[in-house]
């Protein structure tokens, strides 16, 4: 197998498991498993690989795919012909997305019983007939996605997505073009082929302007009106943020979710909480977009000693842990393109932070306006830019800065009674006490 070209190794868009992105610590392959969910020996063969065939650091993204990093030209071939053999992703051709659809690793099934904590509908298989209908669309971009939320107790609201589908009753789903529009209701056995429609039509109308029209958001609204047609329907309500770890009841059955701090993990760890699952009889586990992992199939007992077992290693396991608030790419040095030490500085900052993270505050630290680990917009925003911080209050990376200031003063004046502090008090972006 041939070492990728320099064109296929170009920054900006979404690495594989065949192109990988080349980065500060070597290339970054990312890792789709088939249906996006592993067992825990995949999950310990994973690691072994990592601590192989790359720097044995392993990542979760905002979008709960898997990035192993520090892999090199040399090793890159003979990690891929074993992932492939041993069916641990599943790779297309095509420069579209390898994944489609992102739906809760909680996602359970309507039980029969009618319980509470079901979904509406079977968001998994409807997430899995998106994904084969979508294969068919020529010309989507990279980064498009599709949210499938159940309407259960796991809201993905907070994410961000081309299209939005939410179930509003069961076996009804509405569907929203760039969270702007709203279309429906259709049933639930109809809702593939219309979203399958839409990307259809997406595409076709950037087919005209590739370059200039790369996610739905960037369409006029009259555009994005006429690439459905349903009915225009109401949004419908917020519901309440979900837990993002900790011990979850699914039906007959419990879910262990485990999150990485900031969304990293080495392989020994990860091996030592495969290995757990294992031994517990762990059926299987999903990738988590609150970039963490969900072990499902479990008792309420083994959830528990899941937790235990990774709470000792570090790792996330309660919702009020401030880490869980706190968005951070790689940083310098690990990325070419950073310009500050984004990871590093993310966990003093989530310290200092860590009453307000945990009163609902949410922080982004970015190398640079790249912004890969959160493009939407958050309570505070910092880009890194020659070293220091650009500090953006209620938005994003693109978005105009109040300072820019190196670590030691935003510490500083971060902390309650500080003028940073205040200002996004001022800006209601605190929620708890502000002195």
């Amino acid at each position: 197998m041939n070492a990728p070209s320099p064109e296929a190794l170009r920054r900006g868009w979404c690495p594989s498991t065949l192109k990988p992105m080349e980065t500060g610590d070597g290339w970054l392959v990312r890792l789709h498993p088939p249906g996006s969910r592993l067992t825990p020996a995949q999950l310990r063969r994973i690691a072994a690989l990592a601590a192989r065939h790359g720097n044995g650091l392993i990542e979760i993204s905002a979008r709960g795919n898997m990035q192993l990093r520090g892999v090199t030209a040399q090793s890159h071939p003979e990690l891929v012909a074993t992932l492939l053999a041993e069916r641990l992703v599943d790779e297309h051709e095509g420069d579209g997305p390898q994944r489609l659809t992102l739906v809760s690793p909680l996602a359970c099934p309507p039980h029969p019983s009618g319980a509470s904590r079901s979904d509406l509908i079977d968001a998994l298989a409807l997430a899995a007939a998106i994904e084969a209908r979508g294969r068919e669309v020529a010309g989507l971009p990279a980064k498009f996605a599709v949210i499938v939320d159940g309407g259960g107790a796991s809201s993905l609201d907070a994410l961000a997505g081309d299209i939005r589908m939410v179930a509003t009753a069961p076996g009804r789903v509405v569907i929203a073009l760039a969270d702007r529009l709203w279309f429906g209701p259709v049933a639930e056995g109809e809702a593939a082929a219309a979203v399958a429609q839409t990307m259809a039509g997406f595409a076709a109308r950037r087919a005209q302007a590739p370059d200039a029209l790369r996610r739905m958001g960037e369409f006029a609204t009259a555009e994005l009106s006429a690439l459905c047609d349903l009915p225009v329907a109401e949004a419908p309500p917020q519901r309440p943020a979900p837990r993002r770890a900790g011990l979850f009841a699914l039906g007959d059955s419990c879910a262990a979710l485990v999150g990485l701090p900031f969304g990293r993990v080495e392989a020994a760890a990860l091996d030592r909480l495969a290995r757990a699952a294992e031994t517990l009889g762990c059926p299987e586990i999903r990738l988590s977009p609150w970039r963490g992992l969900a072990f499902r199939g479990l008792s309420e007992a083994d959830a528990t000693t899941l937790l235990e077992s990774a709470a000792a290693d570090g790792l996330i396991t309660r919702d009020d842990d401030p880490r869980l608030s706190v968005q951070a790419c790689a940083g310098a040095p690990a990325c070419s393109r950073a310009e500050a030490p984004a990871m590093a500085d993310a966990a003093q900052l989530a310290q200092v932070l860590a009453p307000d993270l945990a009163e609902g505050l949410t922080l982004h630290v970015s190398g640079c306006v790249k912004s890969c680990a959160r493009p939407a917009a958050s309570d505070l925003t910092l880009v890194g830019e020659g070293g220091r911080y650009r500090v953006v209050i209620g938005g994003g990376a693109r978005d105009g800065a109040l300072a820019t200031l190196d670590l030691s003063a935003l510490l500083t004046r971060l902390q309650p009674g500080q003028d940073l502090h205040a200002r996004l008090s001022a800006a209601g972006r605190l929620s708890g006490p502000t002195k």
